[in-house]
C-alpha cells in the first residue's frame, strides 16, 4: 500500500508539501507529471496535472528519494505545490482515485521509518517533540535526543545486561563447564552497577518531563477572589470568563504560556468552599486534584475572605505562592496566619505588583529545568520501563545470590526487554549471539 499526505501546515501559505511514500510511488508521480522522473534528490521544476485529462492543477517543485535512501526507507516523493487550499485539495483529489493508494494515518511516515529501521523510537518521538516546540528549551530537548545521546546511553546499558545473560545461560546450560571465578563474580558487579546507573538516570525530579509537557501551575483559592482574572492578564487574553457571581468557574481551564523561554501550563480552577450544587462540588474535587499535581500553586485570596484557612493549612508548601488580591478595597486587617507566608499583595483590577509576582513564578522556574544528567527521561512510558527495569534487577540480584540461576535469568531478561522497550529494540535471540561470540562452548 502506498500512502499520502499534506506534510506542511494545513491552511493557506506560500508553498504546500505533499509527500508519498510506498511501492507504487514511481507510477503514482508519472501520472502526475509529463516525462520522465527526476535525478534522486535533485529539486525538479514540473507540472502537476489532472490524472485523466491533462488538465493542469500546478506548477510547482518534486523531490524523488527512491529507497532505501529516503525517509521511510521506501520510494518516497516530496510535491511542492502553492499552498492554497483549492491546489493542495486537487493534488490530494487526484491521488486519492489511484488503487492501492490511500491517506497516511497520524504518524505513519515515521512510524514506517521506525519499521524499516531507520530510526529507533526514542529519535521518533523526538521527532514529534520538535514539531511540538513551543519555546527554546523544549526545541533544544527535542534536538538533543534526536543526536542520539539517549539511545546510545539505553542502548548501551541494554548491551551490558545482554553480556551478563549470556554468562548466565552459559552457567545453566552448560553446569558441568568451569566458568572463569571473575566471570561469576562480575555477574554481581557489573549487575549492581547498571541499576545504580538507571537508579541516577530515574533520580532527574522528572526535568525532561517537565520540559516537554511545561512546568504545571495550579491558581487557587476561594470563590471570587480573581483566579480567573489572574489567568486573564497571565496569558494576555480572556481564557476565563470572569464575574462578580461567585462559582462561575466548575472546570479547570487550562492555558500555556512562554515564560521567558520556560514552557508553561497555567490552570483555572474552580474557588474553594462548601457547596450544595453537584457540579460545583465535582469542580472543587479537581481544583484539589490539580493542586496536588501542579509544580507550583498560586493560592489567591482577599483580605476580606473568611473561609480560606482550611485549605490554606492543607495546600501550602515550598511549593506555593501566597497572593492577597483586591488590595485596591484595602487590606489593613489581614489575617497574622497569611503574614508569614510572605504573601505579595496585588490588585489584578489596577494591574498593581503583578510584576512582583511574575518575578516570583520566575524565581520558581529557574531551577525546575536543570538536570546534571545527560540522558534525559522525556516521557511516562521511558519512567516506567526504567523502574520496571531496576526491580528486575533487584529480584535478580536477590535470586543470583541464592544461585537459583534459573529464575534469576529470567529476571534479567525481563530488565533487558523493559530497555528494549524504550528505544523499540527487542529481540531475545541476540542472547545467543553474545554467547557464541565470547565462549568457547562445546571444544
Amino acid at each position: 500500500m502506498t500512502i499520502y499526505a499534506l506534510s506542511s501546515g494545513p491552511g493557506v501559505s506560500g508553498i504546500a508539501v505533499i509527500r508519498v511514500s510506498g511501492l507504487q510511488t514511481k507510477k503514482i508521480i508519472l501520472s502526475l507529471v509529463n516525462g520522465e522522473m527526476p535525478p534522486p534528490k535533485v529539486a525538479t521544476l514540473k507540472k502537476f496535472n489532472k490524472i485523466n485529462n491533462s488538465e493542469l492543477i500546478d506548477e510547482g517543485i518534486l523531490l524523488w528519494f527512491p529507497g532505501p535512501e529516503s525517509y521511510t526507507g521506501e520510494d518516497m516523493a516530496e510535491i511542492h505545490v502553492h499552498g492554497s487550499i483549492a491546489v493542495v485539495r486537487a493534488i490530494l483529489d487526484q491521488l486519492s482515485k489511484i488503487e492501492n493508494c490511500r491517506l497516511a494515518e497520524p504518524g505513519e511516515f515515521t512510524k514506517i521509518a521506525f519499521q524499516n529501521e531507520k530510526i529507533n523510537l526514542l529519535k521518533a518521538e523526538s521527532i514529534s517533540d520538535l514539531i511540538s516546540a513551543e519555546t527554546e528549551i523544549q526545541r533544544q530537548q527535542a534536538i538533543k535526543i534526536m543526536s542520539g545521546r539517549s539511545s546510545e546511553k539505553f542502548n548501551s546499558l541494554r548491551e551490558k545486561l545482554l553480556k551478563i545473560l549470556s554468562n548466565v545461560e552459559a552457567k545453566i546450560d552448560f553446569p558441568e563447564e568451569d566458568l572463569p571465578k571473575n566471570v561469576i563474580k562480575n555477574i554481581k558487579i557489573d549487575s549492581e552497577k547498571i541499576r545504580n546507573e538507571i537508579e541516577k538516570i530515574l533520580n532527574d525530579e522528572k526535568v525532561g518531563e517537565r520540559i516537554r509537557e511545561g512546568f504545571k501551575i495550579a491558581i487557587i483559592g476561594p470563590a471570587n477572589a480573581g483566579k480567573s482574572s489572574l489567568l486573564n492578564y497571565l496569558s494576555n487574553r480572556d481564557v476565563a470568563i470572569v464575574s462578580e457571581i461567585a462559582g462561575t468557574t466548575r472546570d479547570v481551564i487550562e492555558a500555556h504560556l512562554n515564560l521567558d523561554g520556560y514552557p508553561v501550563v497555567i490552570s483555572d480552577t474552580a474557588g474553594i468552599r462548601e457547596s450544595q450544587d453537584e457540579i460545583e462540588r465535582k469542580g472543587i474535587k479537581l481544583a484539589l486534584k490539580r493542586a496536588e499535581d501542579a509544580d507550583l500553586n498560586i493560592i489567591v485570596i482577599e483580605p476580606k475572605s473568611v473561609d480560606f484557612t482550611g485549605f490554606l493549612n492543607d495546600l501550602v508548601s515550598e511549593k506555593s505562592i501566597i497572593v492577597i488580591n483586591k488590595i485596591d478595597l484595602g487590606y489593613n486587617d489581614v489575617n497574622q496566619q497569611i503574614s508569614k507566608f510572605n504573601p505579595i499583595f496585588l490588585s489584578i483590577k489596577n494591574e498593581t505588583n503583578l510584576d512582583e509576582l511574575i518575578n516570583r513564578i520566575k524565581d520558581k522556574l529557574k531551577n525546575k529545568f536543570v538536570s546534571s544528567n545527560e540522558t534525559l527521561i522525556t516521557r511516562e512510558r521511558h519512567r516506567q520501563s526504567l523502574e520496571a527495569c531496576v526491580q528486575n534487577l533487584k529480584n535478580f540480584e536477590e535470586k543470583n545470590s541464592q544461585e537459583d540461576f534459573d529464575k534469576a535469568a529470567e529476571d534479567l531478561r525481563l530488565a533487558t526487554r523493559h530497555l528494549g522497550m524504550i528505544v523499540g529494540k527487542v529481540d531475545v535471540e541476540e542472547i545467543l549471539g553474545s554467547i557464541f561470540s565470547d565462549f568457547c562452548i562445546g571444544k
